[in-house]
């Protein structure tokens, strides 16, 4: 396979979409840090670095596309070993932001590896799984897949940082479009159910209910039996499980996470502390109403009153100034770049390729709703930024390769190799 760019195949819809994207996000980026601009006239402000940023990306973008495929498939295993390297030098020479141990610091820029492990990974589970043909039906199978995604996991949860674990965990969707037996999904989203419905009901109400709701399943089911395994499985794990939120709750989350989650659901308010973000971020989008104040107009932009404003909750930015229409114009953008890579994976006969592509759209697709619920306050502030407009070089820079990598595959989409 040769290295030469095949310029009519590339998937130039994507990229004007993604180009748009980065272009609103740096028109963001410069509103929500005006305030920066102005304390920054003789060092680099958000924007400025945000700028540079993209510029890298772009040689980025170039670079990847003069590459041979068989680059990705031959040196995935040795980059995912990198970057688990990276990820182990964090707790020798990493720096400590925000209370997460997770960026290297070079003359006032910082890299955070946790950004590149995640392309990286879908790299490497892409080999895998190509490997053995997509077979997930064994325990071995499974644990070596399960494995590449829970070494960074560990390392990410030791700095730590819940919102990149998320993202992590957001591949057993991978896992489960290649062949993954569903028990697995279907206890990943019961878990999640319980964990909610615990905190926010007492454990007995919710065992009841499950009881009984494997009681009535049960009698309907009578005649299947390995429907009726299947059913006393869920029952007893998931009644073991409603006994540990508690102590999940309060003794592997810290304080400021479970601020969060209670206001998220509506059990505390705490308009000056937690939920200080979330609630300006509210203001901000009323603020906006249809159409928005204007660009550079946002009063709580200019005010600084959303903390963050121009890395995790932009958004709110975009909902400000640009109101509803703005947001709505934004949230089709995306979609509508999700749709995509998703309807041209289905098309990519290597199956290198078409899991990359999974893994591509489903890590988007995690930083885009758990951002923007986040902003909304459907979900807790949890620190993620929105692919391709928050302020950041890692993120930017790392979904730019990601990105990348997926254009390249899918260049190649109709070669035989």
């Amino acid at each position: 396979m040769n290295s030469e760019v095949n310029i009519k195949r590339i998937d130039w819809i994507s990229v004007a979409i993604l180009s748009l994207l980065v272009l609103l996000g740096l028109g963001n980026i410069y509103s929500s840090s005006q305030a920066y601009l102005l304390e920054s006239i003789f060092s680099m402000n958000p924007f400025t670095k945000q700028l540079l940023f993209v510029i890298i990306s772009i040689f980025i973008f170039l670079f990847i596309q003069i590459l041979p495929f068989n680059f990705f498939i031959k040196y995935s295993s040795i980059l995912y070993v990198i970057s688990i390297l990276s990820l182990i030098g964090l707790f020798l020479f990493g720096n400590e932001i925000n209370g997460a141990l997770a960026w290297y610091q070079f003359n006032g820029f910082s890299i955070q590896p946790s950004e590149f492990a995640k392309p990286i990974t879908a790299l490497a589970l892409a080999k895998y799984l190509s490997d053995i043909n997509s077979n997930l039906k064994t325990i071995k199978t499974q644990f070596y897949s399960f494995l590449i995604i829970f070494i960074p996991i560990a390392l990410i949860i030791l700095q730590p940082d819940p919102g990149t674990i998320l993202v992590f965990l957001s591949f057993f969707f991978v896992f489960y479009k290649v062949g993954l037996p569903s028990i697995y999904m279907n206890f990943f989203i019961g878990f999640i159910i319980i964990f909610f419905s615990t905190i926010l009901l007492t454990p007995k109400y919710v065992v009841l209910f499950l009881l009984t709701l494997g009681l009535i399943l049960s009698y309907f089911l009578r005649r299947n039996k390995n429907l009726l395994r299947k059913i006393f499985l869920y029952v007893a794990v998931f009644s073991v499980f409603i006994f540990s939120v508690d102590f999940i709750f309060n003794n592997v989350f810290e304080q400021r996470h479970r601020d969060r989650f209670n206001i998220v659901m509506g059990i505390e308010q705490d308009f000056r502390g937690s939920g200080y973000n979330t609630n300006q971020s509210r203001i901000a989008f009323a603020s906006g109403g249809m159409f928005g104040e204007g660009f550079l107009k946002g009063s709580q932009t200019r005010g600084k009153f959303v903390p963050e404003q121009h890395t995790d909750y932009i958004f709110s930015t975009v909902g400000e100034e640009w109101g509803f229409v703005g947001a709505s114009f934004i949230i089709i953008l995306f979609t509508t770049l999700m749709l995509r890579i998703s309807k041209r994976a289905e098309l990519q006969r290597n199956v290198f390729s078409k899991i990359y592509s999974y893994s591509a759209v489903t890590i988007i697709f995690a930083h885009f709703f758990i951002n923007i619920g986040m902003v909304i306050g459907l979900v807790p502030t949890i620190g993620i930024p929105l692919p391709f407009l928050s302020y950041g070089g890692s993120s930017l820079m790392a979904f730019i390769l990601l990105f990348s990598i997926y254009i390249k595959l899918d260049s190649q989409r109709t070669s035989k190799w």
